[in-house]
């Protein structure tokens, strides 16, 4: 009985220590649509300490020598929260493609612009911050760091960027980006395209590997880490394809899903679901992030760093927030 107790102690002492130790405030990313709230997903935001929504407005790709603001955020009328709005615009790498001086110019005055009719168009209380998402490389990094400069000076706003687990690894190569801050985008470890057992949007140990020198990094970063999942569908001659926002959830609900294992399923049923046509027999991963991985990965970064950096969950949306409760305690 003695022992029973101390073992009975000694677990909720580690249990205790590992919620208490992850003290870092933290926000949330919003990435649908449409900017509307459910009550849930207010209340946590609400609570949340983050002075900011880090909203996706736009993304911007070019066709035929044309930058292209694609997939439009629109704005709940009745939208009503505590928070400002961080403005993240998406950039393609290919944008960067044979760019010219020019044009950079012009696609920072055009991103701007729009920004600024969103805002006005919808009364929103926007903070002094403008974020950019763009996966560059090597042979891009100097226009894409251009263009960084000079929305700075069009938009007279502090400019921030994301910043890949692979741009940490590789920085003497991928080069540092002239801003003040960065987000550190702790997911997409691997291609979900390719065979592999371990779960492609966040392997701890592959985070870790990447992140291995992640103290010798010069600009002060935020974190971002994901509390979504998807789907990797595969046919019947191996080729793959991703449905974002699925959960193996949804397909036990469904009769026309069977489940092979943990996250593993199989179609039944030839039928559109979730927005694609499956045949009978195409294979389904569903990958979701335990709880504990991402406490894991906090204590990593947290011992790596000399300072608490802000957690920012990517992204709000109470299908996902409902699994995670000792992350926004």
């Amino acid at each position: 009985m003695k022992r029973t107790f101390h073992l009975l102690f000694f677990i909720l002492l580690m249990t205790s220590c590992s919620k208490t130790d992850i003290d870092n405030d933290h926000g949330f990313y919003y990435w649908r649509s449409k900017l509307i709230l459910t009550e849930n997903e207010q209340q946590l935001l609400n609570n949340s300490k983050a002075p900011n929504l880090y909203t996706r407005f736009f993304d911007v790709v070019k066709e035929n020598d044309q930058f292209l603001e694609v997939g439009v955020i629109s704005i709940d009328k009745d939208l009503s929260i505590n928070k400002k709005i961080v403005p993240v615009i998406f950039i393609t790498n290919e944008t960067w493609f044979n760019i010219q001086p020019n044009d950079i110019e012009l696609m920072a005055d055009q991103i701007n612009e729009h920004i600024n009719r969103i805002k006005s168009n919808n009364n929103l209380d926007l903070a002094n911050e403008i974020q950019i998402d763009s996966d560059w490389t090597t042979s891009t990094k100097v226009d894409y760091f251009k263009f960084l400069q000079t929305l700075k000076r069009v938009s007279k706003k502090n400019v921030t960027c994301t910043l890949r687990l692979h741009q940490v690894k590789d920085k003497l190569q991928t080069g540092i980006p002239p801003v003040e801050k960065m987000y550190l985008m702790c997911y997409a470890t691997s291609s979900p395209l390719e065979n592999q057992k371990q779960n492609s949007i966040l392997d701890v140990k592959t985070l870790k590997s990447y992140l291995k020198h992640l103290d010798d990094y010069p600009i002060k970063l935020d974190v971002a880490l994901p509390i979504y999942s998807w789907g990797i569908v595969t046919n019947h001659v191996g080729k793959k394809k991703l449905i974002n926002a699925l959960t193996a959830e949804e397909l036990m609900q469904n009769k026309n899903f069977r489940k092979i294992n943990d996250n593993n399923f199989e179609v039944l049923k030839d039928d559109f679901y979730f927005g694609m046509y499956l045949n009978k027999g195409f294979k389904i991963k569903v990958e979701e992030i335990p709880e504990k991985d991402i406490l894991e990965s906090i204590n990593f970064i947290n011992e790596k760093l000399d300072y608490k950096p802000l957690l920012i969950y990517y992204h709000l949306d109470e299908r996902f927030t409902k699994n995670y409760n000792t992350l926004f305690q």
